[in-house]
């Protein structure tokens, strides 16, 4: 059933009222006027000049303008009474927290997504959608950005006040660490300033209990004027009991409801003061007070929000607002000596302290959280042990990958080979045949045996970011990044990258500073992506002995590491210039994953790659067949006579220096449009058998990893710095040092060889 604007309805026709969007005193107005869920409005009629409109609602006629109507949404008689439709029964619902609060994971709990939960901030870059159908309404989940504040400081903080100004949920949802109560509410005050409908999900409050806190729930939701609910979205606890907080407010009315009513925190005379002396020409604005709340939007005027100002200074007003707040920003340095920005702050602190007081708030010692916490971090980042344990942890990960993928690897290649052999026997010769032995299994095959090794590796890789390790990795990384010239902010996304380049160059909208996001992206495709795991695993299992292969993985991971060091400083340098931002980052307490939420991260993550398998990749690999099998004259005698043949013997002089031949050429050209592309290029044009040196193959893998971004990459790379000029940058500079690096190499190890 389509939901429509009251404004959009016609002269005589009926609807019945779904929501009323708008915030604050207009939307109290407008409920108090009898514009509530559920209630028939009719069009009586239009004025003259079709503004305003004369509508009939409870029993009595009422007038609104058309902009007021716009705001409330109605579904028509006719369609409600269509056959085979169902009643409207949709909330929308925006999760809102802080970092590390459990937010994503109540999402993937209520609505069965299955979204990457990490511990550190970051991984939710842009808002994720589901929907879970709970008690006859469907709710709407929109998963924003982890953020500390509503100020405008980070991309995160502008995108999800972006998304509560112009998309205003009908409830929020505030996820809360009650672990760590008193900072986390500070992003409660400010969605109250926002004068929304707020239901908070005091999350991990088993932790809170088993460490002998006590808290008056009822007490704070009352001093709060909002409900709630004690949750642990690490096993599911209390989900349905927030749920039902949330329809209950989307059903009540503020003021109707014990813990449902606007609360104004008082930050003092001064600032009130100020406050009240914008309202009143921010109030005068029908348009702006349709769509914000005037306290709120007064409050980030104070706190010299440049946002908040861009909307102001185009009002008629303007200067007017300006004068206020320019007299009010001076009597609150007068009398707190402080900015205005730090006295609200303080204020809301003050107001957050005086709540916990009054809810009897009192933090036990029966299992402090960070009691572990900190014993831990006293090894893991310290000044000696805090970087072997991280190379340790690097190369336990791959011996176990290796070690241990090995046997269902075998398993897989000995299915492949025996599939490759039935058809073999049972089918005619021609080109159908071959392309299914050469091209489909010969191709596919021979990169989705590595399925276990990368399941096995995203299993290492999730369990350390759901611990909250990956964060103290960005920790002792940071005196490195910044002498890299990068933040260490950096160093997550750069982490990411050892999963996919994509989302850990979109990853780099967390770091505040232009020139640190910017030299990130562009030192970003050095770090070895999963797409390239299965490239490394054929070459290394080839042509090293098993005691060898992990010390080789690592040295490429490391090498990685170290141009992306060198690169970075150089760009720093000699290309990008600017400003940095200070370090500041939060180190979550340890925290043991769950084993659904590991089993489920690197469940997606290999389907992902089974889904590569049977799109991408097979695709490339039967386009590659067919280059190899047909040439100019039809069926080609042999590969070189070939198309693929014809056009790697054209490009080979131009590798000589690495001592490639023209098949490594043209899997080095296939894998421009995914890196898993190069491995089953390879797997159809040598079949397994591959004819060069050992240091011909460490050579390949070194220009393997620091060649041409993915397409994918690129793209990603153009979105987020705006602009081709650094999108080709990456593809040029990458490629050019590939062939240096690799030439190098080979130049020097064929003296000793």
């Amino acid at each position: 059933m389509n939901n429509m604007k009251l404004s959009e309805l016609k002269t005589g026709e009926q609807a019945e009222i779904i929501k009323v969007k708008g915030h604050g005193g207009f939307r109290k107005r407008i409920v108090e006027m009898g514009f509530i869920k559920g209630q028939m409005v009719e069009v009586l009629l239009n004025a003259p000049l079709q503004d305003p409109v004369k509508y009939k609602v409870m029993g009595y006629e009422v007038s609104l303008r058309r902009q007021e109507a716009e705001m409330i949404e109605v579904v028509s008689v006719k369609e409600k009474t269509a056959p085979n439709t169902a009643k409207y029964k949709e909330i929308s619902v925006a999760l809102v927290g802080n970092p590390n609060c459990g937010k994503t994971s109540l999402f993937n709990f209520a609505s069965g997504s299955h979204e990457r939960v990490g511990n550190y901030s970051g991984v939710t870059v842009d808002a994720k959608e589901g929907y879970a159908d709970f008690e006859g309404y469907r709710l709407r989940l929109v998963d924003l950005p982890g953020t500390y504040s509503l100020s405008a400081y980070s991309p995160e903080e502008l995108y999800v006040r972006k998304q509560l100004v112009e998309n205003t949920p009908d409830v929020i949802i505030n996820v809360v660490d009650s672990s760590n109560l008193e900072r986390n509410l500070y992003l409660t005050t400010q969605l109250m300033d926002m004068h929304l409908r707020v239901v908070c999900a005091l999350n991990m409050f088993d932790e809170l209990e088993r460490r002998g806190d006590s808290l008056d729930i009822q007490k704070l939701s009352s001093l709060l004027g909002m409900p709630m609910v004690p949750t642990s979205f690490k096993t599911g606890k209390g989900l349905e009991d927030l749920l039902r907080e949330v329809i209950h407010i989307f059903e009540s009315y503020e003021g109707h409801d014990e813990y449902y009513r606007h609360q104004h925190i008082n930050h003092g005379h001064e600032i009130e003061d100020g406050i009240a002396n914008m309202q009143k020409y921010l109030k005068g604005n029908d348009l702006l007070r349709l769509h914000y709340s005037t306290r709120w939007l007064a409050i980030k005027l104070l706190e010299g929000d440049k946002e908040a100002w861009q909307v102001v200074d185009v009002l008629p007003e303007a200067g007017q607002i300006r004068d206020a707040c320019v007299t009010a920003v001076r009597r609150i340095k007068e009398e707190t000596d402080d900015d205005s920005e730090s006295a609200i702050m303080d204020a809301k602190y003050g107001f957050i302290r005086g709540a916990l007081q009054e809810a009897g708030y009192k933090m036990g010692h029966k299992n402090d959280t960070y009691r572990v916490t900190h014993q831990l971090d006293g090894i893991i980042t310290h000044k000696w042990f805090g970087f072997p344990i991280f190379l340790l942890l690097l190369l336990l990960m791959f011996e176990v990958t290796f070690a241990l993928g090995q046997y269902p690897m075998d398993w897989i290649e000995a299915g492949v080979e025996w599939l490759g052999s039935f058809i073999g026997r049972n089918m005619q010769e021609g080109p159908l045949k071959a392309m299914l032995i050469d091209g489909v299994i010969g191709g596919v095959g021979s990169v989705i045996v590595f399925l276990p090794q990368i399941l096995i590796l995203y299993t290492f890789i999730s369990f350390m970011e759901d611990s909250g390790y990956m964060a103290r990795a960005a920790f002792i990384m940071d005196k490195l990044m910044h002498g890299m010239g990068l933040h260490g902010k950096s160093f997550i996304p750069l982490i990411m990258g050892f999963g996919c380049n994509v989302p850990a160059v979109m990853a780099t909208r967390t770091i505040e500073s232009r020139r640190s996001r910017l030299i990130t992206m562009l030192v970003l495709p050095m770090m070895s992506c999963s797409a390239r795991l299965p490239i490394y695993i054929m070459i290394t299992g080839a042509f090293f002995a098993v005691r060898y292969q992990s010390l080789v993985m690592i040295s490429l991971y490391v090498l990685g590491i170290i141009l992306s060091v060198v690169m970075a400083r150089i760009l720093s340098v000699w290309v990008i210039k600017g400003e940095d931002t200070p370090f500041v980052m939060e180190l979550p307490p340890y925290r043991f994953p769950t084993a659904k939420a590991v089993f489920r991260h690197t469940w997606e993550k290999g389907k992902q790659y089974l889904k590569k398998m049977g799109g991408i990749i097979l695709v490339a690999s039967i386009i590659v067949w067919a280059l190899g099998y047909f040439g100019t004259m039809g069926v080609a005698p042999s590969l070189e006579d070939s198309f693929i043949g014809m056009l790697g013997k054209a490009i080979e002089p131009v590798f000589l220096a690495q001592g490639f031949d023209w098949r490594l050429d043209i899997s080095l050209l296939a894998g421009i449009g995914a890196k898993e592309i190069v491995a089953s290029t390879m797997g159809v044009l040598y079949a397994g058998d591959y004819n060069f040196s050992q240091l011909t193959a460490f050579c390949f893998l070194l220009f393997v990893l620091i060649y041409f971004p993915c397409i994918a990459t690129i793209a990603a790379i153009k979105s987020e710095s705006g602009s081709w000029k650094w999108a080709f940058f990456a593809a040029v500079y990458t490629t050019v040092l590939a062939w240096m690096v690799s030439a190098v190499v080979y130049q020097i190890g064929s003296l000793f060889m």
